[in-house]
């Protein structure tokens, strides 16, 4: 594997091009929005150590007797299909190039690998507006026949169309899933273990990527296993569409449908009976079973939510800019300059410090909080990248560049996963107003997947004017600029029910 065909769980790229998606959380949108309000709360707001730490339905002394971790499971095989189908066109290329004929055709192997994040484009738009009209669950379903569809098209593809119109569907599909898991996760999870839950979709990513990666091993041996490959991908899309089939829809959709008798039994299936009248009180006290009917997209840039909504654009704007996808793109060429010959060995490193940050985050983002660890994640970013960007400049420091600048990769990737990684996706379901979730989210991972082609477009000619060190450098400086605007203007969402932060941020007018 080059280092121009890798693939990694925290920054995703599309074959030659660097192209990263990480799903990060956001904090809220610009001025006061997401500083706390001098109002009083319907929720007793109880301060401790500068937290704000809300009681909530979703926090009783009552003990549930419902589960919401089999539901949580099954949407996660959203996230395993998000990071397989990125991952499984790595090793499989240059074996399919060579059967389906294009194997000198470097323009149609770009398809091949592109296609799919212009299908991701489309999914990710309309995945709000599916999980608004039809719900969360049928979503899922819908969303597992062009997953399914696509990796059939792609395992018995004859010719490349085929193969293009298979990665086309696969794309749609996980733009789908990139919208609707981590919402899905969000609403139904107790307020307690929300962000442990939420960031579970990060980690599921870097699981189906690894699936994907390890699904390649038998290439060398059968040249025709590519095929396997992309038919592996077929199971879990069919066991998603029947799991969504049992699983309870959420019932703060329910209720914003005025669906009552069924979202009661929706909060019996997932925290049992005795929580019924205490959440469907605080549901309908939200407002969400108001007159308000259901937002439309022009509405996302209304007086009332612009400012929150513009801040999932701008979150995941500073994740793109501050460089993941350029420590993945030369992380080959660093482990090199140190010794490290293996692309796999450089690899598996990168790889490894990702997914145990993500393990850390995900034990820490109901104890430390959101905040915190977006403000943690992009400062050691920012130390990491001046760390790599000496090493390549200074004179000083040329007999330890090599060990330097892997060091410098390692702890950028830690840090990543720490925070900027993780925390996006579920930050983002956690301060849109309920009306609005699904269409925002959809927005904001849109957003995310238009800046993804463009910077990966721009990255190499980008480089060859300024040279990676001052890339780097820049990297940096962009880092720091997001502490100071997570700082100014994220406010803390641990401990709170989503209809607490609703009230705050986005309150009826």
């Amino acid at each position: 594997m080059s280092h121009r065909d890798q693939r990694s769980c925290f920054g995703f790229q599309f074959g030659s091009d660097p192209m990263g998606l990480e799903l990060g959380r956001t904090g809220s949108g610009g001025g006061s929005v997401f500083r706390s309000s001098a109002k009083t709360r319907s929720v007793k707001a109880l301060i401790s150590d500068g937290d704000i730490e809300e009681s909530s339905p979703f926090k009783s002394q009552s003990k549930s007797s419902g589960s919401v971790l089999p539901y949580v499971g099954v949407a996660s095989l959203g996230a395993i299909l998000f990071g397989y189908h990125l991952g499984v066109v790595n090793g499989a290329l240059e074996y399919l190039a060579k059967d389906l004929g294009i194997a000198e055709n470097t323009v149609l192997q770009g398809w091949v690998v592109s296609t799919l994040l212009a299908g991701a484009t489309v999914g990710s738009f309309t995945g709000g507006s599916l999980a608004d009209r039809f719900g969360r669950t049928k979503t899922f379903i819908l969303d597992a026949i062009p997953l399914a569809i696509g990796a059939i098209l792609c395992a018995t593809a004859k010719n490349v169309e085929t193969m293009i119109i298979g990665r086309l569907l696969c794309g749609i599909g996980i733009g789908i899933s990139s919208a609707i898991v981590p919402l899905y996760i969000s609403e139904i999870s107790p307020t307690e273990i929300r962000g442990t839950l939420g960031s579970i979709n990060q980690l599921f990513i870097c699981i189906g990527i690894l699936a994907a990666l390890v699904a390649g091993l038998p290439l060398s041996r059968n040249p025709i296993w590519w095929r396997t490959m992309f038919g592996i991908a077929i199971i879990p899309s069919v066991l998603l569409a029947l799991g969504m089939a049992f699983s309870p829809e959420s019932p703060r959709w329910l209720v914003q449908q005025r669906k009552i008798s069924q979202a009661e039994q929706a909060i019996r299936k997932l925290y049992g009976k005795n929580r019924v009248t205490e959440l469907m009180e605080d549901l309908s006290a939200s407002g969400q079973g108001s007159e308000e009917q259901d937002a439309g997209w022009f509405d996302l840039f209304s007086s009332r939510y612009f400012r929150v909504v513009s801040v999932g654009a701008a979150l995941f704007l500073f994740q793109q800019l501050a460089g993941i996808n350029a420590v993945v793109y030369y992380s080959t060429s660093v482990f090199r300059s140190a010794g490290v010959t293996s692309d796999v060995a450089a690899s598996a490193l990168v790889g490894a410090a990702n997914v145990f940050g993500t393990m850390i985050a995900s034990s820490l983002m109901d104890k430390k909080g959101r905040k915190s660890l977006l403000i943690t994640s992009f400062t050691g970013m920012a130390a990491s990248m001046l760390l790599l960007s000496l090493s390549f400049t200074w004179k000083v420091l040329t007999p330890y560049s090599g060990p330097l600048a892997v060091i410098g990769t390692v702890l950028y990737v830690l840090s990543f996963s720490l925070g900027a990684g993780p925390v996006p996706a579920l930050l983002l379901p956690e301060i849109f107003a309920s009306r609005i979730r699904a269409k925002a989210v959809a927005l904001s991972l849109g957003m995310h997947w238009i800046s993804n082609f463009f910077i990966g477009l721009c990255f190499l000619s980008v480089v060859t004017t300024f040279g990676i060190s001052k890339v780097y450098l820049g990297f940096g400086s962009i880092c720091v600029l997001a502490v100071m605007y997570i700082a100014a203007n994220v406010v803390e969402t641990k401990g709170r029910s989503l209809e607490d932060i609703e009230r705050e941020l986005s309150p009826p007018i």
